[in-house]
């Protein structure tokens, strides 16, 4: 079989039980991994485990952290066929976004995975999560960035986070899965992406300040016009339905007004879990529209603030942002 990484950054799968309550502990999965007897099994890939420093709970992850990750490919991209990255539910989809964006040119699987429950207690889907991801990532069938939960195969840029205590964590509401875990592994490959042709190239994504705002109803829009600085660069708005905002609007015109002369650039996507952003199809969306607002079509919130990172740090002018917020990349939207 292929030899795979495993590169662990945290999260349930790994932590260990102490006083205040679960949490991750310097080489402890390591211990696990080896005494794990489904691991040395013949039928599985060969591993090696690079464990990050400091092990992190998701919540705690950064733009920082996504460029070690992403480093830790790069650099280990020719000793493996594939990698498994082992990380905390809670902003994975985040991750996995970031991943599909920075990694240019990527040609090898590499999953993102984890559990709701640790691997040490003896109730847990950690080793299902674990063992499908190995494989995966060992046959080379998938060649981007995917993240693997609860017996699913998901395009990483197209998940989010739908349950905090289920183990179908995670859905792809507006893409297909690109496999599902029965008897059998079953991909469907025709929904699968053609890597781009090209060396592996890592673009590191640079802290740029990026917001996010949900509407609501009786939301008072001037209460956020103290945050239209210049030194604001992307906002995501997560408008009603299909990209609609409440009548009261004329408050929130000038501050998108004012954000779009000083270069803000603002991508509208939709609180609802599928469907597509049309900005113009109701008149309460035209508003938007008119004020110089993005259309984020079928974009999740993780894909489009890992996007606007992304192209920040690709050193691009708003107008070209704009541009490219609107166009397919990596899979990650449908236009």
């Amino acid at each position: 079989m292929n030899k795979i990484c495993i590169i662990y950054t945290g999260g349930t799968i790994g932590m260990t039980r102490t006083e205040k309550g679960y949490a991750p502990q310097k080489g402890f999965l390591g211990e696990m991994l080896e005494k794990l007897p489904e691991l040395s099994d013949s039928r599985m890939p060969k591993w090696d485990m690079i464990e990050m420093s400091p092990l992190l709970d998701s919540s705690n992850m950064t733009v920082y952290e996504w460029n070690k990750i992403a480093e830790k490919i790069y650099e280990n991209y020719g000793k493996y066929d594939g990698f498994v990255v082992l990380h905390g539910t809670d902003t994975m989809a985040y991750t996995a976004s970031a991943l599909s964006f920075m990694l240019e040119n990527l040609d090898k699987p590499v999953v993102l995975t984890g559990s709701q429950i640790p691997l040490c207690e003896i109730r847990s889907d950690a080793r299902d999560n674990l063992i499908s991801s190995m494989l995966i990532a060992a046959t080379g069938k998938v060649r981007e960035v995917c993240l693997y939960f609860g017996g699913k195969l998901m395009r990483g840029n197209r998940t989010t986070k739908y349950s905090a205590d289920g183990f179908s964590a995670f859905k792809s509401p507006s893409y297909p899965y690109l496999a599902d875990s029965g008897i059998e592994l079953r991909y469907s490959e025709a929904l699968m992406r053609t890597p781009d042709k090209g060396e592996l190239s890592i673009r590191k994504l640079s802290p740029v300040p990026i917001g996010v705002i949900k509407v609501f109803p009786g939301i008072q829009f001037d209460l956020f016009e103290s945050i239209m600085t210049e030194k604001l660069k992307g906002i995501v708005i997560e408008t009603f339905g299909a990209g609609n905002i409440p009548g009261s609007a004329d408050a929130l015109l000038p501050i998108i007004e004012k954000a779009f002369k000083n270069g803000t650039v603002i991508a509208v996507c939709s609180q609802c879990p599928q469907g597509t952003v049309s900005l113009g199809a109701y008149e309460t969306s035209s508003a938007l529209k008119e004020a110089g607002a993005i259309n984020g079509y079928d974009l999740t919130t993780e894909a489009a603030v890992a996007k606007l990172y992304y192209l920040f740090s690709c050193g691009y002018d708003s107008k070209k942002i704009k541009e490219m917020m609107e166009t397919d990349l990596r899979g990650e939207m449908s236009c």
